[in-house]
């Protein structure tokens, strides 16, 4: 059974700080890509940062500067240090995982976390 567990949202002010955690289930061996999207309403869900199994990393423009991806290949886990939050990136934060077995593309996703930013 594949799981994402995320946790860390809540509710902080402009210029402050969270880190959201996700940990897949072992059941996803050392996924090739993870990363994290958002959501907010009435918005697309974007791509905040991912980062492969070798390391890369992919920041949104957005972000650069401020988040910051790590991932625990031997735990399956991701966390995005969030620095100096400011009220846009409010939106339901969603951990991904993506893999690559037997010539066949998978994406999980977590449940989603909240967090705001008020200004």
């Amino acid at each position: 059974q594949v799981q994402l567990v995320e946790s860390g949202g809540g509710l902080v002010q402009a210029g402050g700080t969270l880190r959201l955690s996700c940990t897949v289930s072992r059941s996803i061996s050392s996924p090739n890509v993870m990363g994290w999207y958002r959501q907010a309403p009435g918005m697309q869900r974007e791509l905040v940062a991912s980062v492969t199994s070798g390391g890369s990393t992919i920041y949104a423009d957005s972000v650069k500067g401020r988040f910051t991806i790590s991932r625990d290949n031997a735990k399956n886990t991701v966390d995005l240090q969030m620095n100096s939050l400011i009220p846009e990136d409010t939106a339901v934060y969603y951990c991904n995982a993506h893999q690559r077995v037997g010539g066949r593309d998978y994406d999980y996703w977590g449940q989603g976390t909240q967090v705001t930013v008020s200004s």
